[in-house]
C-alpha cells in the first residue's frame, strides 16, 4: 500500500473515531437521566458510556501509533517480525 493511500485510510479512520468520541460526549450522563431511571439503569448507562469511551480512546491511540509508523517509514510491516503485512489486512 502506498503512503498516500495509507494516509487517506488513516485520516478517514481518525475522522470516524473523533466523530464517535464527540457523539459519546454528547450522550446524556447517568446523573442527567432524572427520576425516570432507577439506580441500576443509571449505573448501567454510566458503565456502558465509560466502556465505549475507553474503547474509542484505545482505538485512537492505536491509530496514532500507526500514523507515527507511517511517518517513520515502517507502516505496513509487522512489529514482531518486520515482514510486510498483506494489503488486505492494512485496509
Amino acid at each position: 500500500m502506498d503512503q498516500t493511500q495509507a494516509r487517506a485510510l488513516l485520516a478517514g479512520e481518525r475522522a470516524r473515531l473523533e466523530r464517535l468520541l464527540r457523539a459519546e460526549a454528547g450522550q446524556p450522563q447517568a446523573a442527567d437521566l432524572g427520576d425516570d431511571v432507577d439506580d441500576a439503569d443509571r449505573r448501567d448507562t454510566e458503565q456502558t458510556g465509560t466502556a465505549v469511551e475507553q474503547l474509542l480512546r484505545a482505538r485512537l491511540a492505536a491509530l496514532e501509533r500507526a500514523e507515527a509508523r507511517l511517518a517513520a517509514g515502517s507502516y505496513g510491516r509487522s512489529l514482531r517480525s518486520g515482514r510486510p503485512i498483506p494489503e488486505e489486512r492494512l485496509a
